[in-house]
């Protein structure tokens, strides 16, 4: 070793090689110097050996200043720095590893990719803060047993579909509160009744009844009015088609109380925008497809947690109640029966037929309901009504000579006299004559 070469040194180092020289001296024995390295003896007789060779260097790790056998090589670099100037250049540098692994065959680190795009000015690295203490409410047990639903406005397309879709667009999403997973994720125009009716209907009709949907306070859930805190019957439709199935409804007084879907909409506005823009998507059904044939199940796969118990408490609907879900996710609303047996509904007049399934008298209370087809249906009596549709407002009408609407058309036809149904009509003037008792 040159006399004259610099060696430049850590502390513990240095403190290694004042152990070694006593280890040589023999003012200590290699079971002592090996409790003061917090090495084994093995590793102490090595150290002192290249000591004994190469002096004060030979407590020097071997590979300083010499290149990593695992660093990545120059090509491969150009090539990654390339990527993420040209399509990466507004990912997180999680993403960006995996898109680079799994569009472009590169495997490289989270903390490579992240180094890297902080030096190329694509991310900028942040101070660590001190975490705020928050008690996270514990997951439910079971799948299926809490959803949390929530609907998330944003710039999914990024503008490239804005003349037909706006500016932005919502989101639909529930994810499970067992297990983190996304159990069902639609793009709508809006968050509205008929909306949340076919984002649920696909729901129950995939997975089954969920014992318990978490969601916020909008108008769409509930209804705000002061009077309903006094009056419990004022309900909106969603509670009233929640109500039918037996699902119940918790409304959260703040965003951080449905934290996972509120966190999930926030992951998806990172991620799935990143998406959409690779696969090339600009249309909402386009999105639709996207969401339930790829990206959902890959997010799942990577991010869903296992449940504390293994039963799924989704409960499985009857033929039965298939059949009536059309109705249940119907937008209902009561009129009633006018004096000509019309009803009048969204400036339409419905004309009621004279033969129906049940009878319909005049003032009558209907229920209208719009189905998510577009079809309209007048229901009494748990009987769907027949009617047709008028072109325009009809004459009034005081007085109409049906006294109701049955199930036989009425007919002007009168029994004769000698008809046997007249021989028992009694006369008041008459004795009654009752028979005797044997």
């Amino acid at each position: 070793m040159d006399q004259n070469q610099l060696i430049t040194m850590t502390n513990k180092e240095v403190s290694r090689y004042e152990i070694i020289k006593d280890l040589l001296a023999k003012k200590i024995d290699g079971t002592e110097a090996s409790k003061l390295l917090g090495l084994c003896v093995r590793q102490v007789k090595r150290i002192k050996a290249n000591v004994k060779k190469a002096g004060i260097a030979g407590v020097v790790h071997g590979n300083r200043n010499k290149k990593s056998n695992r660093k990545t090589s120059e090509e491969i670099t150009k090539k990654v720095k390339e990527y993420l100037h040209k399509t990466y250049h507004d990912f997180n540098p999680l993403l960006a590893k995996e898109k680079l692994l799994e569009l472009n065959k590169i495997d490289l680190s989270k903390e490579t990719v992240r180094q890297l795009m902080i030096k190329e000015g694509l991310w900028k690295s942040r101070k660590k803060h001190e975490a705020k203490k928050h008690f996270w409410r514990e997951r439910k047990d079971n799948y299926g047993e809490m959803e949390q639903f929530d609907g998330s406005y944003h710039n999914w397309f990024e503008g490239r579909n804005e003349q037909e879709l706006g500016l932005e667009q919502c989101l639909l999403l529930s994810v499970d509160d067992a297990t983190g997973k996304v159990t069902e994720a639609r793009f709508e125009d809006n968050e509205g009744v008929e909306a949340v009716f076919r984002f649920w209907k696909e729901y129950i009709l995939t997975h089954g009844l969920p014992i318990s949907i978490y969601l916020d306070k909008f108008s769409t859930y509930k209804v705000n009015h002061k009077n309903a805190v006094d009056n419990k019957e004022l309900m909106t439709q969603f509670q009233r088609a929640m109500n039918q199935l037996g699902v119940k409804l918790i409304t959260a007084h703040s965003p951080q109380a449905k934290g996972r879907v509120e966190k999930m909409n926030g992951t998806f506005q990172r991620r799935l925008v990143k998406e959409l823009r690779l696969a090339n998507i600009n249309t909402i059904s386009e999105a639709n497809t996207f969401l339930k044939e790829t990206f959902i199940p890959k997010f799942n796969k990577q991010f869903a947690v296992v449940p504390k118990k293994e039963a799924d408490l989704h409960r499985k609907l009857t033929p039965e109640k298939i059949k009536e879900l059309p109705q249940i996710f119907s937008i209902q609303s009561e009129r009633r029966v006018c004096n000509d047996y019309t009803v009048r509904f969204k400036n339409s007049y419905y004309q009621l037929q004279e033969v129906q399934p049940t009878t319909v008298c005049k003032k009558d209370n209907v229920i209208i309901e719009e189905h998510l087809n577009g079809e309209i249906k007048l229901s009494l009596n748990n009987h769907y009504l027949n009617y047709e549709l008028l072109p325009e407002r009809p004459k009034k009408e005081i007085n109409v000579k049906l006294i109701a609407l049955t199930c036989q058309k009425q007919t002007n036809w009168k029994p004769p006299q000698n008809h046997p149904w007249r021989k028992f009509l009694i006369n008041k003037n008459q004795p009654i004559l009752l028979a005797e008792k044997k």
